[in-house]
Order: structure tokens, then sequence, then C-alpha cells
């Protein structure tokens, strides 16, 4: 179906306002590059993003959903299909005893969050104070910085599962005899709710990695504290933030933590700290970030990343892995 044809679609149910056609990717990234995505959504609620993923589905496009674009590097050639934003931006809070229960959309980010919390005298989020994502994409990718990670603060998540939805009749086999078991399908996808437990938080990882669910929104555990306190921690992590951390487009720390060792520093023992391809750098600062000097392109970086991962195993044996996600063509 044409890309003009999929947007008149989407505007039954959105905003022509928040519909964008060939949209530049590199407006929607940190790292401040990618291609264009076919359609750009940007969905406010639940019932604008089931439209979406109903029209998708119906016209068997393919669907891409982030949150502000701070954990992803988007290739040269784009992302065919629709890409959705999530701006899910509901925050209520409830006191429970010391408590505060906390439930927070999806597309909130994590700084506005934590400032938000600070002015009601809310801590635990001190150690996310400076980090530039969603709660989404929290999440999914089970953030974490200065001794937090968002696996200690999380009750349960709110969130469609896309199975039976996308499911499609398929073929068993008993004894040998051929049976079709048509499963039957959904009309919309289902709301599901899931515990701390049920989202097999690991580092830097979760059940949503599989890309069965979509994250809408989560709720939190957190504790009243002294406003003054809070504001102090907030202001000390950041503030080693900005001393430790690199001032040039990124996706934050490109590389996992490994299992026994310091990956940053791996990287810095093998000479590649400053080491540059095109506009892509290993920051001088920190060598756990690739960033953008200005010019690079997706490919700049996808380059440097593979050039590090080899340098390292070929002179350490140690196999790094990535911490952002590449999308696209």
């Amino acid at each position: 179906m044409k890309i003009i044809n999929l947007c008149q679609e989407l505007t039954k149910g959105i905003s022509p306002m928040r519909i964008y056609m060939n949209e530049p990717m590199r407006r929607h990234t940190s790292f401040k590059v990618g291609g264009n995505a076919d359609i750009f959504v940007k969905v406010k609620n639940i019932e604008e993003l089931k439209h979406v993923i109903k029209i998708a589905k119906k016209n068997d496009v393919h669907i891409t959903i982030i949150g502000n674009g701070s954990n992803i590097l988007v290739k040269d050639n784009g992302i065919r299909g629709i890409v959705v934003a999530i701006e899910f931006d509901n925050i209520d809070v409830k006191q429970e005893d010391n408590n505060a229960i906390v439930t927070v959309g999806a597309g909130v980010k994590l700084i506005v969050l934590a400032q938000e919390m600070a002015k009601k005298r809310i801590s635990g989020l001190e150690f996310a104070s400076g980090i530039p994502g969603t709660i989404g994409g929290a999440v999914r990718m089970n953030a974490g910085a200065y001794g937090g990670e968002m696996k200690d603060i999380i009750v349960s998540t709110k969130c469609l599962d896309l199975k039976k939805y996308n499911m499609l009749a398929k073929k068993i086999y008993i004894d040998d005899i051929e049976i079709t078991e048509n499963i039957e399908k959904a009309e919309e996808p289902e709301i599901i709710i899931l515990s701390n437990e049920e989202q097999k938080f690991e580092y830097r990882n979760s059940i949503f990695k599989d890309k069965r669910y979509v994250i809408l929104e989560t709720k939190l555990k957190l504790k009243y504290d002294d406003k003054e306190k809070i504001m102090e921690r907030m202001e000390e992590i950041n503030k080693q933030r900005k001393e430790k951390q690199p001032n040039a487009p990124s996706a934050g720390s490109t590389f996992k933590r490994g299992e026994n060792y310091i990956t940053a520093k791996l990287i810095d023992e093998c000479g590649l700290k400053g080491y540059m391809i095109g506009g892509a750098q290993v920051s001088e600062k920190h060598a756990g970030f690739i960033v953008n000097k200005g010019d690079a392109t997706a490919q700049d970086i996808i380059d440097l990343i593979n050039y590090v991962k080899r340098t390292v195993y070929e002179k350490t044996g140690k196999s790094i892995e990535l911490e952002i996600e590449i999308l696209g063509d």
C-alpha cells in the first residue's frame, strides 16, 4: 500500500499533525544520525496505539516502536513501515504509609519524572535523574546507573500482548499425521499486567526484548524522604555524570558491562580511546561511549563498533556486547 494511503487511514484515529511521511530519524535519536522512516507517528494514548497496530496488521506493514530514541542507532537507509513514538505522559501518585505508589506512562522521560518526584518529596529515582530515556525504554532494558536499577523499584507493568493478535493458523503433527490447529485470533491486542518477577529482569535485559509486548505504563514503589536530601543526591549523581561522560551526540553507554571486567577500561587499554572512523569517535572522555563528532553517518558508527569489538577480542579474548539497539536497513 502506498505511504500516502496509509497516512490517510491513520488520520481516522490520529491528528494529522502527529503523522509524518519520509521523516528523518536523525531528528528523533540522540545519536543525531539515521535515514528516513516511511511513516513516523506520535501516539498519545492506548486507543491511538491500537489504531496504528490495527492498520499495520490490515495492510501487512511492519511497526517499530520507540521512546525518545536515546538508546538506538538507526541505519542510514532508514526504517521501512511505521515508526511509532510512544508519548503516554500520565503520572499518578498514591500514598501507602511511607511509600509512594507511582503509576507512570511509558512516554514519560526519566529526567522529568525524577524531578517531579523530588518536588513531591519522593525518593528512589535519584539514580535515573540523568538517564535521557523514557520509562518504557528504561523498563525494557532494565536501565540503571550509580547502584540503582529499574527492577529495584518496579511493582508491575501494563502492556499490550500481541501474541494472539499476530498469530496465524499453524500446523502441528501427531504420529506423522498433519493436523491444522486454527488458533482463535484476538480482535485486538490484549492488555495484560505483568508482575516484577514476570518481567524477568536481568542486567540490561527483560522479557520485553523479545518484542511480544508493548509497554504502556509502569507502577513504581518509591519512598518519601526529605526534599533537600533527595535534591542533594540528584545533584551529586548529575555532577559525576557530567565529569565522566562526554558532551556529544551519543546513545549513552555503547557497550554492556562485562561480568568480570569493566568494558570501558578494556577499550582504553587497547589504545582505542579517541579512535575515529569518519565522524564517529570512541570518546576521549569515556571509552565506553561512541560519539558523533558532528558529521558521522550511521555506517561510520557501526564500522567503529565492529572495529572496537574485533580489536578488544583480538587483544584480550573478551567478546564485548552492545547495550544500544541498531534498527533499520
